[in-house]
């Protein structure tokens, strides 16, 4: 018998010597040294706790449940053990209810024998997970101050335990050792879920910062470049890989910014320039200067930032070279106006005659036509620069007839070209706004005559494409360089020549085109061969369906 109680005693001590030992190796998973900066270094962690807490409390299920401070419920997380994920899902608590709110709130343990039978488990899905018994203890996180002593504690969840192995239910030495790793399980939890908050505050600021259109780049007061974003790099060619740490001349290579940037850290003041960078072509940025000051308010470095206004200074040369040309091309009618209607009222002896006096009304009147059409056009490129749609006034229109009358109208303003119409047979109407495809014809016809100034053939050819019809004029002219085609129906776009200084224009002709082709739903394209002359074609559909019946 004294053999029988020793040998239980030698067994008691190792099985006691086991669990001191689990409990350690339990207590270092929990509370690892390095500290926990992701969601899934964090998940891992806590599945090793979880499995070490089944093994040392021998309980067949665990899961931890935190406070949601949104809805106020406990809400189960994953990784648990023994609990699938589609459980853990579905199960959430009022932190009001049950066991769970009871011990997150008065933060003290509950032991349940009969889960089954008790009646705080009604809404803890029991059933469910088919729990016998269990031990509930808080997870409370603390804070301590420089002298380790708590300076506050918040409960942020619970933890369970379900179904004691081996036994009838859990005991009193089972609450002491599960407040003590739920201690040190708290702690980790709200340790990560910091550091997991600030590492994803970074990566969104680091991704934000890459992301940005502008060019960033920080440079510390000691001159040494320190951060640089994708934009910044692309801008002085320096490759995503590169470290950077160096000197701000030994990586940008630009005394301008270099310039700009030294002044800013020795003046302490901030500035803004515009700097031409060559990225490799030239670009125009606004660079802008904005200093660092560390707690004391001494400079510590400076932000610079490049914003790309290439385009916008085009646009703004554009528009005072549209300025420019309109002021010509209204200046160019009016003063023909002007002088003939001078030298009519003038003759006061009848020097002009009859036929003379009804040619030069006729040149009048064609003047005053072409002031129209310019203000019709400007009209317009207003409404489309306002973001108005170019309303369409449908009718069933003779494309052949309108094409012909173009013809003639621009057979009296030149006598180098020839003028050559072929239209299908047969040739069928169509539902459009006849006033402004005489607006797109009447342009194309135009540049055609004013883009081939040595005369030739201008050619117009219609063809009916079934459920479309499609134009195409072409002329033997000066045409359009190759790296131009895509950008004629930009708005103010014109090609920089001799020959087309020469020609005159707004630059807004085409671009008004293309947006009335596509006011009827239709297409614009372009050939030009430089030297040779120029094709455009434009398709347009027979009808416009969404407005039948309104068409007369």
């Amino acid at each position: 018998m004294q053999a029988e109680l020793q040998r239980l005693r030698a067994d008691i001590g190792r099985l006691e010597q086991a669990r001191r030992a689990l409990e350690a190796q339990l207590a270092g998973s929990v509370a690892p040294s390095a500290p926990i900066t992701t969601s899934a270094e964090l998940q891992a962690t806590l599945r090793r706790f979880l499995k070490q807490v089944g093994l040392i409390v021998q309980a067949e299920k665990c899961v931890i449940m935190l406070y949601d401070e949104e809805t106020g419920d406990l809400v189960a997380t994953s990784p648990a053990l023994g609990i699938s994920d589609e459980e853990v899902a579905k199960f959430r608590i009022p932190a009001t209810q049950g066991i769970s709110g009871q011990v997150f709130r008065e933060m003290k343990p509950v032991l349940c024998h009969d889960a089954m039978s008790d009646p705080r488990t009604v809404n803890e899905m029991s059933a469910l997970l088919k729990v016998r018994n269990s031990i509930t203890v808080p997870l409370v996180a603390e804070r301590k101050n420089a002298e380790d002593m708590v300076v506050e504690r918040k409960t942020i969840g619970i933890f369970h335990a379900y179904n004691k192995r081996f036994a009838e239910g859990f005991g009193e030495e089972d609450v002491a050792l599960l407040k003590s790793l739920a201690r040190n399980a708290a702690a980790v939890i709200s340790t990560a879920k910091t550091y997991i908050a600030v590492a994803d505050e970074k990566r969104e600021l680091e991704h934000t910062f890459q992301s940005m259109v502008s060019g960033v780049m920080v440079v510390s007061g000691e001159g040494k470049l320190r951060l640089m974003n994708a934009a910044a790099r692309q801008i002085f060619g320096v490759p995503r890989g590169d470290r950077l740490g160096g000197r701000l001349q030994e990586v940008i290579f630009n005394s301008d910014v270099e310039d700009l940037v030294n002044n800013a850290l020795t003046s302490g003041i901030e500035n803004i320039r515009e700097l031409s960078i060559f990225t490799p072509e030239e670009r125009v940025f606004q660079v802008q200067t904005a200093l660092l000051r560390d707690d004391d308010q001494q400079v510590s470095g400076v932000v610079t930032t490049f914003n790309d206004i290439t385009e916008l200074r085009n646009v703004e040369r554009m528009k005072t070279e549209f300025v420019s040309s309109v002021s010509h091309e209204l200046r160019t009618p009016l003063t023909s106006i002007k002088g003939f209607v001078r030298t009519m009222l003038d003759d006061s002896e009848g020097y002009y005659e009859r036929d003379m006096q009804r040619e030069f009304l006729g040149i009048i009147d064609s003047e005053c036509d072409r002031l129209v059409r310019l203000i019709s056009d400007l009209l317009n490129v207003s409404r489309i620069e306002s973001g108005r749609s170019l309303e369409l006034s449908l009718k069933r229109v003779n494309l052949p007839e309108l094409i012909e009358r173009r013809v003639e109208s621009q057979r009296s303003y030149t006598s180098r070209h020839e003028f050559v119409v072929h239209c299908d047979d047969g040739f069928p109407e169509l539902v459009a706004d006849e006033d402004k495809v005489d607006q797109i014809l009447t342009n194309l016809l135009s540049n055609a005559v004013k883009y081939s100034p040595e005369g030739g053939k201008v050619t117009v050819d219609a063809r009916d494409c079934g459920d479309t019809v499609s134009v195409s004029i072409s002329d033997e002219g000066i045409g359009i360089p190759p790296e131009h085609l895509d950008k004629v129906f930009l708005r103010f776009h014109r090609v920089d020549s001799m020959d087309t200084r020469q020609a005159g224009g707004t630059g807004i002709g085409l671009y008004l085109v293309k947006h009335l082709v596509d006011a009827h739903r239709g297409s614009m394209e372009v050939t030009s061969e430089v030297g040779k002359g120029s094709t455009f074609k434009f398709t347009l559909p027979k009808t416009q369906p969404e407005q039948e019946g309104s068409t007369e």
